[in-house]
């Protein structure tokens, strides 16, 4: 009987954590990736996006690969940027990146970029760039104001999270809404699937 690898989730992200849970699945191990974030001279938010995955993921499958425990895991990695244009927003971690991040959204259409790569013992890696268009509200002065005090923003691609407070300013969406969450759903799921993870191996008890 083939061994069913282990999953390794290489983020620290409860979002991405709480979506894979929703599918059923649930990481064994979980090991944020500790790598520079830092966009390249002239690379577009998409290309970030792609680039930070795979070297997430191959950052993490190389720890896995020195460990005994490890080594037969499957790496999961993902990364997600918010670009308007060519630029690419921060993920704000003060109140002023915050507030420009919002300015620049307000009243316009801007694209959420997530990069998903996993990597199997095997030195395979299985990659997908997801995209989905997103398009702001005109926001008022005290729509940012008053969601930079909620804190919701600290932390997030773009200083928003659509998933809680920030879902109201949402005019319209084209694509994946877990893709603007963190984590795009449908593509995980395949790339799992391809890589021989048993991606419907807790469905029978989902219900319990």
């Amino acid at each position: 009987m083939t061994k069913v690898p282990s999953l390794i989730l290489a983020s620290a992200s409860p979002r991405r954590l709480a979506l894979l849970q929703q599918v059923g699945l649930e990481p064994d191990v979980l090991m944020p990736a500790d790598i520079d974030e830092t966009p390249k001279k002239l690379e577009t938010p998409r290309a970030l996006a792609a680039r930070l995955a795979r070297e997430k993921a191959k950052a993490v499958r190389e720890i896995a690969d020195a460990s005994p425990e490890l080594r037969h895991s499957l790496v999961l990695a993902a990364d997600t940027v918010v670009g308007v244009g060519r630029r690419i927003l921060p993920k704000a971690e003060m109140s002023d990146q915050a507030l420009a991040c919002l300015s620049l959204l307000s009243g316009r259409s801007h694209r959420v970029y997530t990069g998903v790569c996993v990597a199997d013992a095997d030195g395979r890696v299985r990659s997908k760039l997801v995209e989905t268009r997103v398009r702001f509200k005109r926001l008022s002065r005290r729509d940012m104001d008053d969601y930079i005090a909620s804190g919701e923003w600290r932390g997030k691609a773009g200083g928003y999270a659509i998933q809680g407070l920030a879902g109201g300013f949402i005019v319209k969406l084209s694509g994946s809404y877990p893709n603007v969450v963190g984590l795009p759903l449908y593509e995980t799921v395949n790339l799992l699937a391809g890589a021989g993870y048993p991606v419907h191996g807790n469905w029978a008890h989902a219900a319990a």
